[in-house]
C-alpha cells in the first residue's frame, strides 16, 4: 500500500515549529500565507497543492481569538482542497481554562475551542493547561494526542543545574512537578497556594529551609505570572540562593518576563509559544509524535 504523502504547513504562530518539525521528518514544508482584506477579515491561501495528502498544521493557540480562528478556517480548506487527512498540531491549546460556568450566563468555552477543532481528523497538544476535565478525550470528537513536555525540561534543568530543589507553586502542579524531579534526581516540594482572583494569589510554605541553594519553580504555564511571583518572593524569603523559572508554555501576559526578572530570577521556557526565553526545542517531541 503507498504511503500518504505529509506536508507540514506552518500557521501564523507555527512557522518556526512546522519547519523544524519537516526537518525532523524529512518531509515538505510549506507556509500558509494569511493576510487580510482591507475590512480586517482573514485572507488564507495554501502555497502548495494539497490533494491526497496528509496536512499537518502547526499552529500554537497564542494570542488566542485570531489564531484560533486562522486554524479552524485552514482545516476546512485544507478538507476542501481534497486533503486526505488532516493533522492539526497545536503546541498551546487556548481556552482550556473556563471549563465550568463558574457564575450564571458565563461561556463554558473549552467544549465550544473543541468543537471548533474537531474539524481535523486528529489534534495533537502538549501539556494542556487541565482542571476538572481530567483528559482532553473528554471535549475532543476527534482522536487527540496529548503530549507532555516532561522529559524535555527536565533534561534542560539537569543539564544547566544539576540536582537542585524543584518547587511547584502549588497542589496542582506537585504530581507533575514531582516527575521531573524524579529524573532529575532531585528534591520535590510543593508550596500552598490560596487563589483571590485572576491577579492575586498568595504562596506560602513552612518548615522548609531554602538557605543558600538553587531552587527551580517548574509550571506548565507562566501566563500573568503571579503565581510564579509570589513562589519567587516566598523562596527569597526562605533564603534561595539562585532562583529559576521554567514551564511549558511561556505566555508572559502583561510584562510577567520583565516582572520575574525584576525579583533577581531567571526564566526559561519551551518553544510551545514564541517567547524571548524559549529555550527547550519540542519539534523532536511533536515529530515523534506524526511518524
Amino acid at each position: 500500500m503507498k504511503k500518504m504523502v505529509m506536508v507540514v504547513v506552518g500557521c501564523s504562530n507555527g512557522v518556526d515549529l512546522a519547519r523544524r518539525i519537516a526537518r525532523h521528518l524529512r518531509v515538505p514544508f510549506s507556509p500558509l500565507s494569511a493576510g487580510s482584506f482591507p475590512d480586517g477579515e482573514l485572507k488564507l491561501k495554501f502555497m502548495t497543492p494539497l490533494k491526497g495528502k496528509h496536512v499537518v498544521l502547526v499552529q500554537t493557540l497564542h494570542p488566542a481569538n485570531e489564531q484560533l480562528v486562522e486554524l479552524v478556517f485552514a482545516i476546512q480548506t485544507a478538507k476542501e482542497l481534497g486533503a486526505a487527512k488532516v493533522t492539526a498540531v497545536v503546541p498551546y491549546m487556548a481556552y482550556l481554562r473556563q471549563d465550568v460556568r463558574f457564575h450564571p450566563g458565563e461561556c463554558q468555552s473549552n467544549r465550544i475551542a473543541a468543537s471548533l477543532l474537531s474539524g481535523a481528523d486528529r489534534v495533537i497538544t502538549i501539556d494542556p493547561h487541565l482542571h476538572r476535565v481530567k483528559h482532553l478525550k473528554e471535549i475532543f470528537h476527534k482522536p487527540v494526542t496529548t503530549l507532555t513536555a516532561n522529559s524535555l525540561l527536565a533534561s534542560f534543568i539537569k543539564k544547566h543545574y544539576g540536582k537542585e530543589i524543584i518547587v511547584g507553586p502549588d497542589a496542582e502542579s506537585y504530581q507533575w512537578a514531582n516527575k521531573i524531579a524524579e529524573q532529575v534526581k532531585a528534591h520535590a516540594i510543593v508550596l500552598k497556594k490560596k487563589r483571590y482572583g485572576s491577579r492575586k494569589v498568595a504562596i506560602k510554605i513552612k518548615g522548609i529551609d531554602l538557605k543558600g541553594k538553587t531552587v527551580v519553580i517548574v509550571d506548565d504555564i507562566i501566563s500573568s505570572g503571579h503565581t510564579m511571583m509570589e513562589t519567587i518572593k516566598e523562596a527569597k524569603r526562605l533564603g534561595a540562593k539562585k532562583i529559576v523559572c521554567v514551564a511549558v508554555h511561556g505566555i508572559f501576559a502583561e510584562n510577567a518576563l520583565k516582572k520575574i526578572r525584576a525579583l533577581g530570577a531567571q526564566a526559561y521556557a519551551t518553544n510551545t509559544v514564541d517567547n524571548p526565553v524559549a529555550r527547550i526545542d519540542v519539534s523532536g517531541l511533536l515529530a515523534d509524535a506524526l511518524r
